[in-house]
């Protein structure tokens, strides 16, 4: 995999305590699905270019420059763009209350962390669009990073993913998953708690899908078993727990991640929304001021060519996947990358290939209309989307090999490993819940 330029300039941050506990804000990331959907609703009912622009330029304050040379339109782009999005465990006062001791007095300073990174990738020709969960304990190098003020930090060879925002902010996390995966990262955005909660109100809330009751004490779930519509706090505590869902880990709450997606962007393009100018225009502003966007995002007519080149992508073209792992053999809490199961991916996505998805929709989902195998706490499930549930996998032993096969179906979609899990958002899924 080739590296990203290490000549890259990064925003500022602070060092961080090293026992500081973290609650890992996973929803602030799906607000890029709202940037792009957001701006094509605007731009479809025909609102003047200046509404577009002057949300784009009230946005545009603190941007980031992440590097690279960005063609005039996206068309120009090779293999299709990518954007990076970085939720990051920022405190803002108004949202302080919600977050224990991260933000307490004294200790909400100091520094951030991007705990959830997407990266969505909008294909070639015909369009489809691929949003890869990368989980936060993913243990990766990290390459050296400048920040804005020019202090340079030294190259690490393996550290949390999530420690990449802190050590040289935005820029330093897209170099990082450059640098992993080989993908040329063109756009990138950062959005902290408050932006899960203004978007879910924006839509008149999100209804999810829980096939078991939730009860988890650390963020303060207790909910029975059912749909429920989410607005506001309630949205980012589906989306914080992960010892009320799955396995109790970060791979579980991918899964309610992954649900959350696929409902916001079909409550986005129902007739609901759709047809309500006030709503559309509300979602525009609220998206836009919600994010720190690259300068390469800031834009108006970037902002309007990605969303048009989205808005006709069927949603069983609209794939969410997991990015593969194994258990870090040197530590159980953290996992490693599954190359040879990755590069499957990565090479299907530089083919403009279509994905069929072969494995699990991921630890802590159930079809909707499914039941959780009784007494399951360890994340398994009867009715999962595509077989049985289960998390990361061990590491092959030395001197064995669990190198995926690439294969193709009839119509000539490439048929993704096992390793790799996730759904469509044609799929309807609900959370594998625990009470705990």
């Amino acid at each position: 995999m080739s590296a990203a330029s290490p000549e890259r300039s990064r925003r500022r941050t602070i060092a961080r305590h090293g026992r500081l506990r973290t609650p890992r804000p996973i929803a602030q990331l799906l607000t890029l699905v709202g940037v792009a959907v957001a701006t094509v609703m605007v731009a479809g009912i025909g609102l003047t270019g200046y509404v577009t622009y002057d949300l784009a330029s009230s946005y545009a304050a603190d941007a980031t420059d992440i590097g690279g040379e960005v063609p005039p339109s996206i068309a120009e782009i090779q293999g299709g763009a990518n954007i990076l999005v970085a939720g990051t465990d920022v405190c803002e006062p108004q949202y302080a209350q919600y977050f224990g001791d991260r933000c307490a007095e004294g200790l909400a300073e100091e520094g951030a962390r991007s705990d959830v990174n997407l990266v969505v990738h909008i294909s070639d020709e015909p369009r489809k669009i691929t949003v890869i969960s990368f989980p936060r304990d993913l243990m990766v190098p990290i390459p050296e990073c400048t920040d804005a003020d020019g202090n340079v930090t030294s190259a690490m060879s393996k550290q949390m993913l999530n420690s990449a925002f802190d050590t040289g902010g935005l820029a330093c996390t897209v170099a990082t998953i450059e640098q992993l995966t080989g993908m040329d990262i063109q756009y990138a955005a950062s959005v902290n708690w408050g932006g899960v909660m203004a978007i879910t109100d924006a839509v008149g809330g999100v209804t999810v899908c829980l096939a078991s009751p939730i009860r988890d004490p650390y963020t303060g779930i207790d909910w029975p078993a059912g749909e429920r519509t989410i607005q506001g706090l309630e949205a980012l505590q589906f989306l914080r727990t992960r010892h009320g869902v799955g396995n109790g880990g970060d791979l579980g709450r991918i899964s309610n991640q992954q649900q959350y997606m696929s409902r916001l962007a079909k409550k986005m393009m129902s007739s609901e929304v759709l047809t309500n100018p006030a709503t559309l225009l509300k979602l525009a502003k609220t998206t836009l001021s919600a994010i720190d966007p690259s300068t390469s995002l800031t834009n108006p007519v970037t902002l309007v060519q990605l969303a048009m080149a989205v808005k006709d992508v069927p949603f069983e073209d609209i794939v969410f996947v997991q990015y593969p792992v194994y258990d870090d053999p040197s530590d159980p809490n953290r996992v490693v990358p599954d190359e040879a199961a990755a590069s499957i991916l990565l090479t299907a996505l530089a083919n403009n290939s279509a994905l069929q998805i072969t494995g699990d929709a991921g630890v802590g989902v159930v079809a909707e209309g499914a039941t959780p195998t009784d007494g399951a706490t360890d994340g398994s499930t009867d009715g999962a989307v595509d077989g049985t549930d289960s998390g990361s996998v061990e590491a092959p032993a030395d001197g064995a090999t669990l190198e995926p096969t690439p294969s193709t179906a009839p119509d000539g979609s490439v048929l993704l490993p096992s390793q790799i899990t996730g759904t469509t958002a044609a799929q309807s899924t609900c959370s594998n819940g625990q009470v705990n």
